[in-house]
Formats: C-alpha cells, structure tokens, sequence
C-alpha cells in the first residue's frame, strides 16, 4: 500500500480485525457481483469504498426512471445507459484507484463458470429464482464463495455459501426447486432502504470471506423484517439430499 491507500482506507486500518494484512487481502481480491439494481447499487459502492481491488460487474439491462427509487449507483442523468456503464462511473468517482469489468450479457451456466476462474467470491444481487440457482450451482461446483440477498415489499434476507466449511447449506438447500409465483419488486413493490440494508449487509459478508476476519452467515439465513423492524438468524443445515451439494 502506499501513502494515498493509507489515507484512504485509515479507519478500517484502526480495525485489529482487519489492520494492513487485511485490507491487502482486499486490495488483492476480485469479487463478481451479478445484478447492478437495488442490491447491487450499494454492494459495489461499499466494496469500491473497502477498498477491494477488482470489481467484476454484471448487467445486461438499461437505467430507467422506476429504478431511481433504490437503485443508488445510478443518476437521472444517466437515463437510458447501460446499468454496468452508469455503475463504473459511480464506483470510480468513489475510488478511482480500482480497477472495474463490466458484462453487458446474461451469464449462462458456462460462461459463469468462465468467468469464476478469475474471481475469489461471488455477490448474487438478482432478482429472480431461475437466475440465482445458476448462480448457486456454478459457484458450488468451482468451490467459490457465495453471497446471496434478495428482497421485496419490507423483507430482505441473506446467506453464504463458503465452500471450506464442510457444513455450509447452498442456496438449492433453502429452496430445492424454482417458482413462478415467487414475489418480484416490479410486482409486489420494495421500499428503498430495504433494498439498501440487504445490499449492505451483503458488501460486509464479502468483505469478512476475502479479508478473513469474524463469523460470516455461512451456516445460516439472516431474515430481515422493516415492518416490525425485528431480525431473524435461522440455523440453515445442510441437506444431504440436495441436488447440487448433497451427497449424492
């Protein structure tokens, strides 16, 4: 590091869990994150922000007016542009001193793979089951880590996937099989912090895997509830016959 990033990143230096060694990791690290919308606004600016050194961003969609509403890492000016476009120039503003690759593309299950023989985790930030389980069962046959949030209306939630505890639960383990009536923000709505708190809370759960430091959410499903403003860690046990990280 040299004397800007010591400037820089000096209040997590104060951290004894994260000192110089942990933010080198980080400025080591290259971290995928699918999804530049309401979760993935906050991750990338928060991992910008942290310091970590390659961001990887994922999106094949467009900036609209509807998504202003949450998703921060775009402005009214940059209406019509590509969210990866638009996100690069809110995340080099915030630091400029990382290095951004954006996908303008849908990642199917082998160009995913493709792209996780470069990464050291991934961050899913989609909106849909479908998606997620290609996310989840890609990373879990690379052995990448995985963080994953969803939410809509006033819920959120997040787990990890981390490939070196033998005990850690896939996303496939919470739901075995995909649904077409599952609740979409573009259906049933999502209020703007929610969104902001799950994608945050995400950027934190990547940040302890590459840095090495706490207890992440491997193991567990955090359920967040705006409405009554009340937290949920529910114990997530692996399952034996799962199809992607079962036994069998």
């Amino acid at each position: 590091m040299n004397d800007t990033d010591l400037l820089r990143y000096n209040r997590q230096l104060m951290l004894p869990e994260i000192d110089i060694s942990g933010q080198e990791k980080l400025l080591e690290s290259t971290v995928l994150i699918i999804g530049m919308g309401g979760l993935g606004s906050p991750v990338a600016l928060y991992l910008a922000a942290a310091g970590v050194g390659h961001l990887i961003i994922a999106d094949d969609d467009y900036v609209e007016l509807s998504n202003l509403q949450r998703q921060i890492a775009h402005t009214t000016e940059r209406l019509g542009q590509l969210k990866v476009d638009s996100a690069e120039v809110s995340i080099l503003a915030l630091n400029p001193a990382i290095k951004v690759t954006k996908i303008s593309q849908r990642l199917d299950a082998q160009t995913l793979q493709t792209w996780l023989a470069q990464v050291d985790l991934v961050v899913d930030a989609t909106d849909n089951f479908a998606t997620r389980f290609v996310i989840n069962d890609t990373c879990v046959a690379t052995r990448t880590p995985l963080v994953s949030g969803a939410a809509v209306q006033l819920q959120g939630q997040v787990m990890v996937y981390d490939p070196t505890r033998p005990e850690s639960a896939c996303y496939r383990c919470l739901y075995q099989v995909s649904s077409n009536d599952a609740p979409s923000c573009a259906e049933n709505g999502v209020a703007a912090p929610v969104v902001g708190i799950i994608g945050t809370i995400q950027a934190l759960e990547a940040m302890k895997l590459l840095a090495g430091f706490g207890t992440t959410l491997a193991g567990s499903l955090l359920v967040f509830d705006a409405k009554q403003m009340e937290w949920r860690k529910l114990r997530l046990q692996k399952n034996p016959d799962c199809p992607t990280c079962g036994r069998g």
